[in-house]
């Protein structure tokens, strides 16, 4: 569990705290090392009065960490980047990108800094890189910083995500800066120190490919074949295999996310990793009632991003990774094109094989069960769901119940008892698994209502004991406990329609 950052730092402690220093964190630096042309070299803004406001003890551990030297002022002092180990290289990234389908050469991390990459208890190597650390070259006439709210609602949702088993970024820590931001309001400033297995995106890509040097588009590839997919080097095409492995990464992902009704809200392709995690938590949510229309980002007026829509805008953006790669697919363009839309191709079916394996789990179906018969159930299913707009976690969760004979339940959540009835009669004669359904079927998620309840008590009042609670809700979501009934309950019929924005 994370421990609040308010907790003082015990005598038991002290020498621990002591025999740690900046000098003793190794930060790598191997891609501003071997793609000096996709990355410019940075330093953090200065922040007047940094202050720890939430740390990730459990991550600070995997990724080798002293938690309680994290919250010395040295700690702090890295965590917002005005302190780094001697021969770490900082850097703002490089990348282009699709956004909204519009095409932008030259992005970049406006207002983030990679610090550099941590090898972390298993041995994989993560980036520590932060988010609201001030101007760039990339600013692109933004002001470089982050506010509080938006910070800890990465921190919140990332937190959530990871708990649900699905692939993401993860919040180390959110240090507010003593500075003041200004938005629509003025806005206490923060500072998120975000850890990945990489941040190389799709957009990363496009900006090799758009320097017409390709001699960087392979170094570059290469490189994320090494972090991400080795095996991909021992493939008779190694760019073709690493396009798949991507192609594959991609598709479980965005099956998983619409498994629990998580709405992305900016797939451009500056936010696809190539690793397969999930990037920015700016204008995400998750669904209550069931609708693919569903969107709640404010600035996506067409519904580009819509629930709905994720798979064909994941398979779009990945034909622009096609498109980058294609000079390392095969030495004549037309073929590989060819070798690129083989590729392409696979995506829909992958897709759609961990969509149905994953609804097959969340409905307890045995596997002697027809796949026509458990997509059967599937497409009626949710379109009982969609007419009568009910609450989509509640209703799956509700059914683990329901498949121990307590069927009103699920039942009273549905308009069309006919429908419902009939529906639950044919499932039920399959005798599907509760156990099986509990485990994926989560009870707490995290609620719109409940995540802006939490970021303005911060925001407003500096009160971060509602997000403290929220997030241990969420971080055993699997787990029904006494006291936390709130953190279960759909949103209050006042709280009207949600809209989420970018944080910028």
């Amino acid at each position: 569990m994370t421990r609040h950052s308010s907790e003082l730092i015990t005598p038991r402690t002290v020498e621990a705290v002591h025999a740690r220093s900046l000098d003793t964190v190794a930060l790598g630096n191997s891609f501003a090392r071997e793609l000096p042309e996709l990355s410019l070299s940075w330093q953090a803004d200065h922040a007047c009065d940094p202050r720890l406001l939430v740390l990730n003890e459990a991550l600070a551990a995997e990724l080798g960490l002293d938690a309680a030297w994290l919250r010395t002022p040295e700690g702090t002092c890295l965590l917002v980047g005005v302190a780094v180990p001697e021969g770490a290289t900082p850097v703002a990234q490089a990348y282009a990108g699709h956004q909204f389908g519009g095409y932008n050469p030259r992005l970049g991390d406006g207002r983030a800094l990679l610090l550099g990459e941590l090898v972390d208890a298993a041995g994989h190597t993560r980036d520590l890189h932060l988010k609201g650390s001030g101007r760039t070259p990339f600013s692109r006439g933004g002001d470089g910083l982050a506010a509080v709210g938006p910070m800890l609602r990465e921190y919140v949702i990332s937190e959530a995500m990871h708990a649900l088993g699905i692939p993401t970024t993860r919040a180390l820590a959110v240090t507010a800066t003593g500075e003041q931001v200004l938005r629509e309001t003025v806005l206490p400033g923060a500072v998120l120190a975000r850890v990945a297995s990489s941040h190389l995106r799709v957009g990363s890509f496009q900006y090799a490919r758009a320097t017409g040097d390709l001699a960087l588009l392979r170094r570059l590839a290469d490189h994320a074949i090494a972090r991400h997919y080795p095996d991909a080097a021992r493939a008779d095409r190694p760019y073709v295999a690493l396009l798949d492995a991507v192609l594959t990464a991609q598709a479980e992902l965005v099956a998983r996310w619409m498994l629990v009704g998580f709405v992305h809200g900016v797939m451009n392709t500056d936010n696809m990793t190539i690793s397969g995690e999930t990037i920015d938590y700016g204008p995400c949510a998750f669904m209550d009632a069931f609708d693919p229309a569903t969107v709640f980002s404010s600035i996506d007026e067409g519904g580009r991003y819509a629930y709905g829509n994720q798979p064909a805008v994941a398979q779009w953006n990945l034909t622009r990774l096609a498109e980058a790669l294609l000079p390392l697919l095969h030495d004549d363009e037309q073929q590989a094109v060819a070798v690129a839309q083989e590729a392409l191709g696979a995506f829909a079916g992958r897709f759609d094989a961990a969509w149905k394996a994953g609804m097959r789990t969340k409905l307890g179906l045995p596997a002697d069960v027809d796949q026509a018969v458990a997509t059967e159930l599937t497409t009626d299913l949710l379109t009982l769901l969609r007419d009568g707009h009910v609450d989509y976690t509640s209703f799956f969760r509700a059914l683990g119940a329901a498949a121990r004979g307590d069927v009103e339940t699920a039942r009273s959540l549905v308009l069309d008892l006919a429908g419902i009835d009939a529906w639950t009669s044919r499932w039920r004669a399959l005798r599907p698994n509760a156990e099986v359904m509990d485990r994926v079927n989560p009870v707490y998620i995290a609620r719109n209502h409940l995540v802006e309840e939490a970021l303005t008590a911060a925001s407003d009042d500096g009160d971060l004991e509602p997000m403290h609670r929220l997030v241990t809700a969420l971080t055993e979501p699997f787990t029904e406990r006494p006291g936390l009934e709130r953190y279960a309950e759909p949103a209050p019929t006042d709280f009207g329609r949600y809209r989420t924005f970018c944080g910028t």
